[in-house]
């Protein structure tokens, strides 16, 4: 028997022009259902869906204002707040293109995703070194609200001149530097169905307190954010996280319901047992982009009793979500602990032969393959990697699992040698070519090893030339990539790196050594 575990697709829809299914129906529900109702709390600032609807069609007119019309791109770069919900509200809702652009990255890698993508604009709270001088730059702390100031409030396109489901809403940058990186579309109708999926496994009402705390230049970041607004929930928006700081926005917001990655919930369990606050109104707590040991999500039980938890397993090319795990704190002693959950309502998954392409049986491992209305259609001017990545409608992950017979995906390892750390995708080969830049590296092979902090840690393992430490390698690859992907540890060899028949370094004899007697290898 195969198995393919699957739940029904959402229904076509009927007209190319559809307003529902697009990133600008959500406000407009909101504001006509519910306009004094609380949009977003941010730092002090409270919106009305009145107010910020005011503002995303003021922004609007402002991008007008620049000369960017329907397809140009828009790059931002800034911490989270309510400027930057406007700005991934107004972008796509105006026929435009919105081009995240990682906080952690060093200034090259910001650089290459603007020429790539071809943005006309960058929206930033930040300097960029390195850009290309006809790139408008607008200073989101000091310019931003001048601008909308200054322009009138303009409706969002309509009829033909709308955007449509199958239009470009926002291209997401995975990876790294100018050899790696690949800029992922994701159309209107993605980021619908990724709120659909959402809506369909937790309820959100007006009475949802969403806390946005995970970056929004991430998938993870803005996962909640469309279904918030259609319920004309409120959205309670973190600037920066500190697990006190936090604790204090859930206690004084009501918080209902949030995301965070394993390294976050692992700080907030330690800080609300030393110093309690009272988030009882914390009744929904999701986690997602990195795996979380099974004593972790004991102890954020035990710290936080009164929140369900979901697991969320999702890439940036599903818009995220493709399972989840809802109430897994009822599983903690079943072997269905460990499991990313069952697929969502609209997706489908199914392992495949990494080769043949055949779906396997319950229990066999193979490559995970997703198919359903949240699948990217591609990389941004990369057809043969999208070709790779996209056949017969299946999108192939990388990610190697298995499903047991009630349709539980179990993740085991990574097909594309991608380490996740602390909720950050960093690609080994990307590394290793810092490293190789080095004249006293021979060989370099980059991978993650187990760390309860972080999930996984970039670890190296290198044949020198010449005498050399690990410091100093660690220092050599901060001239040329983002902090959070230099390795955190360094083994040094003067012997070759063992090696396949085909000449292949063998990552995972050198892997295996770290992760041996783990439930998890991802």
């Amino acid at each position: 028997m195969t198995t393919t575990a699957t739940t029904p697709l959402l229904a076509p829809a009927g007209d190319p022009r559809n307003a529902t299914r697009t990133v600008g129906a959500p406000l407009a529900r909101a504001r006509a259902t519910a306009p004094g109702a609380t949009a977003v709390v941010c730092d002090g600032v409270e919106l009305t869906y009145a107010e910020l609807g005011a503002r995303v069609r003021r922004l609007v007119g402002a991008l007008a204002g620049l000369g960017l019309r329907r397809g140009d791109r828009v790059a931002v770069l800034g911490a989270n707040g309510h400027r930057y919900l406007e700005l991934y509200l107004a972008v796509p809702a105006a026929g435009l293109v919105i081009v995240p652009l990682n906080t952690r990255h060093s200034d090259p890698e910001r650089c290459y995703a603007v020429a790539d993508s071809g943005a006309r604009v960058l929206v930033t709270d930040r300097d960029v070194a390195g850009l290309d001088a006809e790139v408008r730059v607008v200073d989101l702390t000091s310019e931003y609200d001048r601008l909308l100031a200054e322009a009138d409030e303009v409706d969002l396109p309509d009829g033909p001149d709308a955007p449509a489901e199958h239009d470009l809403a926002g291209i997401f940058y995975t990876g790294g530097t100018t050899g790696a990186a690949k800029g992922v579309m994701l159309t209107h109708g993605n980021l619908v169905a990724n709120a659909f999926h959402f809506m369909a496994c937790w309820p959100f009402s007006e009475d949802t307190r969403f806390m946005v705390v995970a970056p929004m230049f991430h998938a993870a970041g803005t996962i909640g954010t469309l279904a918030t607004i259609w319920a004309a929930g409120t959205q309670v928006i973190v600037p920066a996280f500190t697990p006190a700081g936090v604790l204090d926005v859930v206690e004084r917001e009501r918080v209902t319901a949030t995301l965070v990655v394993p390294t976050m919930m692992d700080a907030l369990a330690v800080e609300q047992r030393e110093r309690p606050r009272d988030v009882s109104s914390l009744r929904r707590l999701s986690h997602g982009s990195s795996p979380a040991a099974r004593e972790l999500l004991r102890r954020t039980h035990a710290t936080f009793p009164d929140a369900s938890m979901l697991h969320i397993y999702g890439l940036t090319e599903t818009s995220p979500i493709v399972t989840l795990h809802p109430d897994e704190q009822l599983r903690l002693d079943s072997p269905r602990a460990m499991s990313c959950g069952r697929p969502a309502v609209g997706v489908e998954v199914r392992v495949e032969d990494p080769v043949e392409r055949a779906p396997l049986p319950a229990g066999q491992v193979g490559e995970v393959a997703i198919r359903g209305a949240n699948v990217t259609p591609g990389y941004w001017h990369k057809p043969e990697e999208t070709a790779k990545v996209l056949d017969g409608g299946w999108f192939r992950s990388g990610d190697l699992g298995y499903l047991d017979e009630a349709g539980y995906l179990f993740l085991v390892d990574r097909a594309k040698d991608m380490i996740v750390s602390g909720g950050e995708n960093v690609y080994s080969a990307e590394v290793e070519n810092a490293l190789y830049s080095h004249p006293a590296v021979v060989e370099a092979a980059v991978f993650g090893i187990p760390d309860e902090r972080f999930g996984e840690a970039v670890h190296a393992t290198v044949q020198i030339r010449t005498a050399v430490t690990g410091d100093e390698l660690v220092e050599h690859c901060r001239l040329t990539i983002a902090g959070y992907k230099v390795p955190r540890s360094v083994r040094l060899t003067d012997d070759p790196l063992p090696k396949s028949g085909a000449g292949k370094i063998l990552k995972r004899s050198l892997r295996d050594a770290y992760w041996d007697g783990r439930e998890q290898r991802i």
